[in-house]
């Protein structure tokens, strides 16, 4: 592209072995400063460039854009944080938002950040997917917010009633023009001249992959200082203000941390793509796409898989989206090899093989980014090296090594929960993620690190083999080609199996059926016991969030599903074998 700044800079990393088997793992940079706040940050890029486009979006079944310039949104976060404090909200009384990414839902959140009051964004799956609404009023109860926001109150009714319910004080709106209508006093400069590095900027969720969901405490500084990590692996961003076409939703620390804080810190642009990676919405990312071309395009894997096969067959979509493209990026779950794959030929196939597909880890805990993978020879999996100012500790468990954080970009701890907070943290002040990794080469970790799983989730079979369950995933889903997931059982089992769903356009039927029992013969082919699945059962419902089986952008929890489906894990493991469960010597028709 011509840019005079390097893509990324090169890792300085220093390996540290304890005799225990435990390594230490840093970044030798130095984390260079960074702004007391990301209200900071916003207001100094409003002053330097009051009229470029800081976001946009379209309204319903429309192609036209609505922008918002830094500029009026300096004005109207000002308003807005008027409102808050006219109303009350400080940290004792945040601001809960129901409803999801909007020009609505930005201002708020800087309003929030002028003001000193914490945003406690939740999934919108908690107010239109949820039946009883009992996660969202345990939220409300916990965080005891001030006000309640969602942009219909018409759409939201049911929720916002449950929200209610939890205490009669709070304050409920659906229009940001009403609290924009407040005109700024000197208290919102005051306010702003509170705010520093330990004023608590958001209140997060986890998806509860592990348990039930907890609020993470998110300070400015865990969010500057994680900005500043991330411009010192990537330094082009210090030239080339981001550009952003974006669907991930705020409520989880990837889009809401992570790539909205890419804009605020560096200058850029965020369009805000109201589709989503179903059959149903996605054709809303795709004409987004075709609008706009991304400078760096960040993802799931559940969202690459459809962009994939839309940028195979569409070329007018996949020119724009190459046109200024620096890298590829995905987080948030691992990347299955074939699609891996697929990304690299199409993008090498259109002449853009100096397009990096670049990969990083962290955690709602960490704002996120503990590491990234900020070199062009990363393999798929590979989640890189620690960012400047972090360490990563890593303990054995069992036959893995768990990842443990310290950095400034570190979580204080859980809202009103000082037991899980206790617990989180380990002798040395490092916080316990549960996930697991590993050395890319022993010999040169400068080649990072690769992500193991998480610890929960692995097992033992009866013969006392250790069954590696994301791995064991996702060489399933991609020696299958046809699935969006799977969970694998077997814990006290003599062998694995796997409930699986059928990823979307995969019609269900016996052309599938002989490519999942082929699929389960070739991964059996060369493998151990602990590699391999003897049974799989395709279950025909999708998971379920009242259940806690999926987290609002898709994520499968293990543990839940497997109690959940307890019969139809009996079904796998039935003698004789049940006609609807394949087997890599095919599936039995007469059940199907």
């Amino acid at each position: 592209m011509g840019a005079a700044t390097s893509l990324f800079a090169p890792p300085h990393v220093a390996l540290e072995r304890r005799g225990d088997g435990t390594l230490v793992f840093r970044s030798t940079d130095e984390l260079g400063p960074y702004p007391a706040s990301m209200a900071h940050s916003f207001r100094a890029g409003a002053d330097r460039h009051p009229d470029r486009v800081l976001a946009a979006q379209r309204p319903p079944g429309s192609e036209e854009w609505i922008e918002l310039t830094w500029g009026d949104a300096r004005a109207r976060a000002d308003s807005v944080a008027q409102a808050f404090l006219d109303l009350g909200l400080g940290p004792e009384r945040p601001l809960l938002v129901l409803s999801g990414n909007s020009l609505a839902h930005l201002t708020l959140m800087l309003a929030a950040f002028t003001a000193g009051v914490p945003i406690v964004p939740v999934s919108v799956a908690y107010s239109l997917m949820s039946r009883d609404h009992a996660r969202l009023q345990a939220i409300a109860e916990l965080c005891t917010p001030g006000l309640v926001f969602a942009e219909s109150a018409e759409v939201f009714g049911q929720a916002l009633a449950g929200v209610a319910s939890a205490g009669p004080e709070i304050a409920v709106s659906a229009s940001v023009d009403e609290l924009a209508a407040t005109v700024p006093g000197p208290e919102v400069d005051r306010a702003f001249a509170a705010v520093g590095e330990d004023t608590v900027a958001k209140i997060l969720f986890t998806s509860g992959s592990t348990g039930a969901p907890k609020g993470v405490v998110n300070t400015h500084r865990m969010l500057c200082s994680n900005q500043q990590m991330l411009a010192q692996a990537w330094p082009f961003v210090l030239d080339e203000p981001p550009v952003l076409v974006d669907w991930l939703p705020w409520s989880h620390t990837f889009a809401g941390n992570h790539d909205t804080g890419l804009v605020l810190a560096r200058g850029g642009t965020y369009y805000i793509d109201d589709g989503k990676p179903a059959p149903v919405l996605f054709e809303r990312t795709a004409s987004a796409l075709r609008a706009i071309g991304p400078t760096m395009y960040l993802n799931v894997p559940a969202g690459w898989a459809l962009l994939l096969s839309r940028l195979e067959s569409d070329a007018e979509l996949a020119a724009t989206f190459f046109s200024r493209l620096r890298f590829m990026f995905y987080a948030g779950a691992a990347l299955p090899q074939s699609l891996w794959d697929r990304l690299r030929a199409v993008a090498d196939s259109l002449g853009h093989e100096d397009i990096p597909l670049t990969a990083s880890w962290g955690a709602t805990e960490t704002a996120p980014a503990v590491t990234s993978a900020h070199f062009a020879s990363a393999r798929c999996g590979c989640i890189g090296v620690p960012l400047a100012g972090t360490a990563v500790k890593l303990v054995p468990d069992g036959a893995k090594r768990e990842i443990r954080v310290a950095g400034p970009n570190v979580t204080p701890g859980y809202l009103r929960n000082p037991e899980a907070t206790a617990a989180a943290f380990d002798e040395e002040g490092y916080y316990r993620t549960g996930d697991a990794a590993r050395l890319v080469d022993d010999e040169d970790p400068s080649q990072g690190l690769m992500f193991d799983g998480r610890l929960a989730e692995d097992f033992k079979l009866t013969s006392g083999t250790w069954v590696r369950v994301g791995a064991l995933r996702g060489a399933l889903v991609s020696a299958a080609g046809v699935l969006s997931d799977a969970v694998i059982a077997g814990h006290d089992r003599e062998y694995a199996t796997a409930l699986c769903w059928l990823a979307p356009g995969a019609a269900d039927g016996a052309d599938v059926d002989d490519r999942l029992a082929a699929a389960l013969a070739e991964l059996n082919a060369a493998a151990g016991s602990a590699a391999r699945i003897e049974r799989l059962l395709l279950l025909p419902d999708p998971p379920s969030l009242d259940a806690g089986e999926i987290t609002d952008k898709g994520y499968v929890n293990q543990r839940a599903v497997l109690e959940r489906r307890a019969g139809e894990v009996a079904l796998l493991y039935a003698e004789p074998c049940d006609p609807r469960v394949i087997t890599p010597a095919g599936p039995r028709r007469s059940g199907r």
